[in-house]
């Protein structure tokens, strides 16, 4: 029942009860703090989690308004917001999620070996993925972007880094896109790594996903710009075990739950919308 349903039965409620002719209120969106607790299937992953009290969630520490963190321990950014409504989704409050760091090489073993009860870290899907884990999703669509710097009068677009080094990081979707136009692709662990490289000269671009080059640059406006068109498309979902399908079933109907309620885009609101516009979420693919 929705927040305005249940309005609606109170209002009737005190109308019968103390014959009064109306009962004026105005909708706020979904009460999460007093939402009723939710029922799961016995021994689901969601019972277990929410017997558990807590949640695992891994996610990017280094990725301006996807998941950032600016040395609290605690990191921010659209993808922490998207973790936090499955949290609650499952009666876990925000205080009982446990953020782990995870990168581009290791999300994959995070997730098999259970260090992490699920990823959201720009997390594109693809079909080499789907052989080792599974996903929700997809929620957001980004694509391609090469990023140089402000003083870079070489570089135009993705087609003028043939034989030029251009930094990526390892394990991305971005690494096989950037070879494919003959840059020496330079890889890195992380987007950290990359950055200081392209400071440093040492390399002439960086390829990443549109949104996490507006990040950086979000940070570092004198210092960097981007080169060309966005090219491509990278479809983020949820990375869950390959083989629970009914987490994988639960995650989706949160999503779409969250693109009807209006909590989806107040989480993009907070977070990244700060620096980009809102697009509408992605249909639900179930993988």
């Amino acid at each position: 029942m929705t927040p305005l349903k249940k309005i609606s039965v109170a209002c009737a409620a005190i109308a019968v009860v103390a014959m009064l002719a109306g009962c004026s209120v105005t909708p706020t969106g979904p009460d999460l703090q007093n939402a009723p607790a939710p029922t799961f299937p016995e021994k689901s992953t969601m019972a277990k989690l929410e017997e558990r009290g807590s949640i695992t969630i891994g996610t990017s520490f280094d990725k301006p308004l996807f998941g950032f963190d600016d040395g609290s321990g605690t990191p921010e950014g659209f993808d922490v917001e998207i973790g936090k409504i499955i949290a609650s989704s499952l009666g876990i409050p925000e205080d009982k999620i446990v953020w782990k760091a995870v990168e581009p090489e290791n999300r994959e073993s995070a997730i098999k070996l259970q260090k992490v009860d699920l990823v959201v870290s720009t997390y594109s899907i693809t079909d080499a993925r789907k052989l080792e884990v599974g996903f929700s999703g997809p929620y957001y669509t980004a694509a391609q972007s090469i990023m140089i710097r402000n003083d870079e009068t070489a570089i135009k677009s993705r087609y003028d880094l043939s034989g030029r080094p251009v930094c990526s990081v390892t394990a991305t979707t971005s690494t096989d896109r950037i070879a494919s136009y003959g840059a020496k692709l330079v890889a890195k662990d992380t987007m950290a790594e990359c950055v200081d490289l392209l400071r440093l000269g040492d390399v002439v671009a960086v390829a990443a996903d549109n949104v996490i080059i507006a990040g950086v640059q979000s940070q570092n406006p004198d210092e960097f710009t981007t080169a060309g068109d966005v090219f491509g498309r990278d479809d983020y979902g949820i990375g869950l075990p390959r083989r629970d399908g009914e987490f994988r079933d639960f995650i989706n109907v949160v999503l779409e739950e969250s693109f009807a309620d209006g909590s989806y885009e107040a989480a993009w609101d907070r977070s990244a919308g700060t620096v980009l516009g809102y697009n509408q979420p992605p249909a639900i693919k179930r993988y």
